[in-house]
Parts: C-alpha cells; sequence; structure tokens
C-alpha cells in the first residue's frame, strides 16, 4: 500500500515522460508498484489501511473472562464467542489482550516448588535410551535410572529392553545396592506400570505384576500425574546426568564392560558435591539415610519370569532382544515359549522343556548347544587304515601266536 500522494506523484512524472525505473528512484518504491499503478490507470486508486480494531473495556474484560473459562486458554473460541454476541473482532486482537494473561500462564506452568522428603521415605525411577557403541555396533542401551529422593544416591542398571521384568529387575536391584527398601516407590505412567488412571478421581490402576512385586517387597508405588515428569525431577536429572557424564561418547568391548563401568561410575558419582543440597551423596546416606530404610526381605519372589512366544528360525535359533538361543533342529519354523529369568533361559514346546541356556546379556550374541544340531551335518567318515602286509609265516598261514601258544611262551 502507497498513500494518495505518492500515487500523485506517479501519474504526474509519467505525464512528464519519465520511465518506471527512474519514478521508483525518485519516490522510493518497487518499480512492480509503479507498473501495477499505471496499468490500473484512473481504476487504481489509494488503499486505505483499515484502522486496527479495538476492544472498548467491557469488551476486554469479557474477552478475558472467556479466555480462562470456556475457551480454555484458545483466542481463536474468543473470537468465535465474541462475534456470536455481536462483537466484531480478529483473533489477533483477542491475542493482544490475553497476552499478559497468557504469559502468566506459561510461567506458572513452568514454575515448581521443590519438595523434599524425609530420610527413606521416597525413591524415583525412570527409564532412559542412549546409543551406545559396543564391540564396534551401535545399540540402544535402555537404562534404569533409581534416586533416593533425600541424600540423591543414585543407581544405574543398563538393559537391552524396556519390559515388565526389566523394570522389576532393575527396582529390585536398586533395593540391593543401596542396601533397604524405602517406603515409596515413585515413577511414571509407563505401560509397564500403569494400566490407567480416573481422570476425575485421580485414582491410578497399576498393572498386577508390578503391584504384586510392590507387596513382596513392601514398598507403597506411586505414579506422577500425566505430563507432569518434574514431579519426578531428580531421576529425570538423574537419567541426563547418566547419559551425559557417564556414557558420554565412550566405547565398550563388550556389554560386561558397559557393566562394570557403570558400577565404577556410581561410586564416583556418590563422592561429587551435588549441586541442589552441597553435600556428597554418600556422606548424607550415611548420615540420615541409611538406618531410614526397611530391610530386604529374607527370600523374595523371583523378580523376573517373562514369558515370551517365538518361531524359531531356519537356523534353529530364538530372539530374544537381540540374543539368539538354540533349540532343537526338528523345531525349526515351530512356535516355542521361552522364558526369561534372571540368570536362565528355558524354552518349552508345549510342555515339554526342549533347551536350556545360561542368559546373555551380550547384544547379538549367539548361545548354541552343539547337541541341538546332532544329525543336521553329516558327520565325515573315520579314515581306514592301510592293512599292514603279510610276514612270511603269516602267508604260510601260521603266525608267531600260534608257536607261542604251544611252547607256552609269550613272544615280546
Amino acid at each position: 500500500m502507497i498513500e494518495p500522494d505518492v500515487i500523485r506523484q506517479i501519474r504526474e512524472l509519467t505525464a512528464r515522460g519519465w520511465g518506471s525505473k527512474r519514478i521508483a528512484a525518485e519516490l522510493g518504491v518497487a518499480r512492480n508498484t509503479v507498473r501495477r499503478y499505471l496499468r490500473g490507470g484512473a481504476a487504481a486508486e489509494a488503499q486505505v489501511r483499515p484502522a486496527r480494531r479495538c476492544l472498548d473495556e467491557d469488551g476486554r474484560a469479557e474477552a478475558k473472562q472467556l479466555f480462562t473459562g470456556l475457551a480454555e486458554g484458545n483466542a481463536v473460541v474468543v473470537a468465535g464467542e465474541l462475534v456470536s454476541r455481536g462483537i466484531t473482532v480478529s483473533p489477533r486482537t483477542v491475542q493482544r489482550v490475553v497476552a499478559d494473561l497468557r504469559r502468566g500462564q506459561r510461567a506458572a506452568d513452568v514454575a515448581s516448588v521443590r519438595f523434599e522428603t524425609d530420610p527413606g521415605y521416597q525413591m524415583q525411577i525412570d527409564f532412559g535410551q542412549k546409543q551406545v557403541r559396543i564391540a564396534g555396533t551401535f545399540v540402544r542401551v535402555h537404562l534404569l535410572v533409581a534416586v533416593l529422593s533425600h541424600s540423591r544416591r543414585l543407581f544405574v542398571k543398563a538393559f537391552l529392553s524396556e519390559r515388565q521384568d526389566d523394570w522389576r529387575e532393575g527396582i529390585a536391584e536398586a533395593f540391593r545396592h543401596f542396601g533397604g527398601v524405602p517406603r515409596t516407590v515413585l515413577g511414571d505412567n509407563a505401560r509397564s506400570l500403569v494400566l490407567g488412571r480416573e481422570r476425575e478421581t485421580g485414582t491410578v490402576t497399576f498393572h498386577p505384576a508390578y503391584l504384586a512385586f510392590c507387596r513382596d517387597w513392601d514398598v507403597t508405588p506411586r505414579a506422577c500425574g500425566p505430563y507432569r515428569a518434574r514431579t519426578k525431577g531428580k531421576t529425570e536429572s538423574g537419567v541426563k546426568y547418566v547419559k551425559r557424564n557417564g556414557l558420554a561418547g565412550r566405547e565398550f568391548e563388550s556389554f560386561a564392560a558397559l557393566e562394570a563401568h557403570l558400577v565404577r561410575w556410581m561410586a564416583e558419582a556418590d563422592q561429587r558435591i551435588h549441586g541442589t543440597t552441597h553435600e556428597v551423596p554418600l556422606v548424607r546416606f550415611e548420615r540420615d539415610e541409611r538406618h531410614a530404610l526397611r530391610p530386604l526381605p529374607s527370600r523374595p519372589l523371583p523378580v523376573r519370569e517373562q514369558r515370551l512366544r517365538r518361531r524359531v528360525a531356519n537356523d534353529a535359533l530364538v530372539d530374544v532382544d537381540t540374543v539368539r538361543y538354540s533349540v532343537p533342529h526338528r523345531l525349526v519354523r515351530d512356535t516355542v515359549d521361552v522364558v526369561v529369568g534372571e540368570r536362565e533361559v528355558r524354552i518349552y514346546r508345549g510342555t515339554e522343556l526342549v533347551a536350556r541356556h545360561e542368559r546373555s546379556f551380550e547384544p547379538h550374541a549367539r548361545v548354541t548347544d552343539p547337541r541341538h544340531f546332532d544329525g543336521l551335518w553329516r558327520r565325515p567318515a573315520a579314515p581306514t587304515l592301510p592293512e599292514a602286509p603279510l610276514s612270511a609265516l603269516e602267508a604260510m598261514g601260521r603266525s608267531l601266536s600260534d608257536y607261542a601258544a604251544a611252547i607256552g611262551e609269550v613272544v615280546s
């Protein structure tokens, strides 16, 4: 848009014989703008910029009330409601009116109050993922991180998956690492832990297996609110700390080497000065929290009894979290049940136990039993030795043993 005076000058200069390029340079407008107004002739009149529409005080108050109420923070809905009430206004105008409200709402969402717990009261848990180079290959490693909320002592365990059994195994290992059980465990709403939540009452339905595990260890499960991950901010920070400091860009020769590194790194992390408490986590734990933890159960139930259904591949192997275990080759293309325990893997066809292996933690490893492949390959025939030439006596039908038997002597 240009002002009417500029249009008048364009026409006057054109009447004097000036070209569009010279006019544009003289008036400081685009050459195409000059051409457009010249093509329009008398019909090309100055465009009038519409005045910015504003709401009066009553309209502003009504817009703010709708924004915080019926519209639930949506300026477009507010504009539509005002138009239906006879107030002509654009969504952009509403956005300017409610800008302060929206800014305050965002600040309230981000702001949080740090919640400190008593010693031994709470442990926070979470899973994180990171691509780690193991034996020259990048592997997605799942890291369970547990943090004691009072002392900030940290525990981390690496897995190749993130299933229910991995959660339970990792939490039990954390209890053993800390030497006791807190009163509550705060996690997120992962499907492995939480089946659902009532929106109105906030009641959480935990997975039966997870609930049975918590009863066995005498700990109360808790789940943070939906989209409120900062409720368990201590372990959220712990996951970042493990990935950025504990692992960073390090490479490992094997999964066992990764686990050994994490054990050493946890000891180092316990000796650092924590940024919030300004104390060493291990010192704070020994002074305040160790005696507040409940004792470990004397005979806990198995925390891992994962049952998977797999189809046997053509090479007589079944895959469990990138690790392949052998079965008898007669079961190729059959469906089997794989029971993964804490230290052992058992494979069943129906009720028949067909294979038993020690559980491997190395990604892409092959665990085989040579007996499972018996009959699959032909064994090479034993080499036949050439017959020894006959002696002169044997050629006559006699041997030295015949003469020795006759005279009762032993030929040496």
